[in-house]
């Protein structure tokens, strides 16, 4: 599913314009890449959350030139799926209904 899938989903379910559901997905989206940038951790009950995971500076090496090479510290965002969804996932899609608004 792509983000204008997701739209066009939103569109329809909630009867909405299409830059009215545009929007939605958008602040959302925004929203949790605000938090994460911030560093802060979202959790959606049932579905998953997503935190960074900071990585330290280390020393590799360039696969291609065996030359070593510096690695900077980095915060990766990383998302652990809750334990619902690993089970609705598990059990198959035909078990999952989805909610009318």
């Amino acid at each position: 599913m792509t983000k204008a899938d997701l739209i066009a989903v939103i569109e329809k379910q909630a009867n909405l314009p299409h830059h009215q559901a545009e929007k939605i997905v958008n602040i959302c989206f925004d929203s949790m890449i605000q938090a994460l940038y911030d560093d802060e951790r979202i959790e959606i009950r049932g579905f998953g959350s997503f935190a960074n995971r900071n990585y330290k500076a280390y020393e590799g090496r360039n696969p291609k030139t065996g030359k070593v090479v510096k690695v900077s510290p980095k915060k990766v965002p990383f998302f652990k799926v809750g334990k619902e969804l690993k089970e609705m996932v598990d059990e198959g899609k035909d078990k999952y209904v989805i909610r009318e608004a």
